[in-house]
């Protein structure tokens, strides 16, 4: 079976997952939760990342608080947590506690690193190399001021236009639009 058969943009799971047998099911959950052990290494990564942005004179960078989501935003608590029934007595998905650690600590705050993390690598490349290529628009969510080669009026003038123009990396270029087109809705 390839990894993607039609990549139409939604992973599918559901649909096969009660024809896996439970022991790959089990085999599995416990790889969901091996990666628990990096976890630090992550997070060493990220804010060494973090300091290095700081140390070049980044300033306004999203801390990884802003990842988070507020702890009242959770839909249940240890009282109302929902769990599953199942003949399995000894299954995790039976026990509120696991619910709540699962889905109020587990998976947000390991979103929030890794999403803190891409925040700030696509700084660094915006920074570093505002160099157009076919997926840099997704880096539109860790917008600079200006480039490493944007403050060298020597090297700006070696840019391509559309790397000199980039709004991502160049927030005259972004204001100029703005006045041109009208503020954006």
């Amino acid at each position: 079976m390839k990894a993607c058969e039609s990549c139409s943009g939604r992973a599918e799971i559901g649909k096969y997952h009660k024809q896996v047998p439970v022991w790959r099911r089990a085999v599995g959950l416990v790889f969901v939760y091996l990666p628990i052990v990096t976890l630090p290494f992550v997070f060493l990564s990220a804010y060494m990342v973090y300091f290095h942005l700081h140390l070049i004179g980044g300033r306004n960078i999203k801390p990884f608080s802003a990842f988070l989501p507020a702890k009242d935003s959770h839909r249940y608590n240890l009282k109302s947590q929902i769990t599953m029934d199942g003949s399995f007595k000894a299954s995790l998905s039976q026990s509120k506690l696991y619910w709540i650690l699962n889905c109020t600590w587990y998976c947000p705050v390991s979103v929030a690193v890794f999403e803190w993390h891409a925040y700030m690598v696509k700084i660094v490349e915006n920074w570093w190399c505002p160099f157009t290529h076919e997926k840099k628009e997704g880096y539109s969510n860790a917008k600079i001021d200006q480039s490493f080669w944007h403050i060298y009026p020597e090297d700006r003038v070696k840019l391509n236009k559309e790397d000199l123009d980039n709004p991502i990396w160049n927030e005259e270029a972004e204001a100029a639009k703005q006045a041109a087109t009208g503020p954006s809705v």
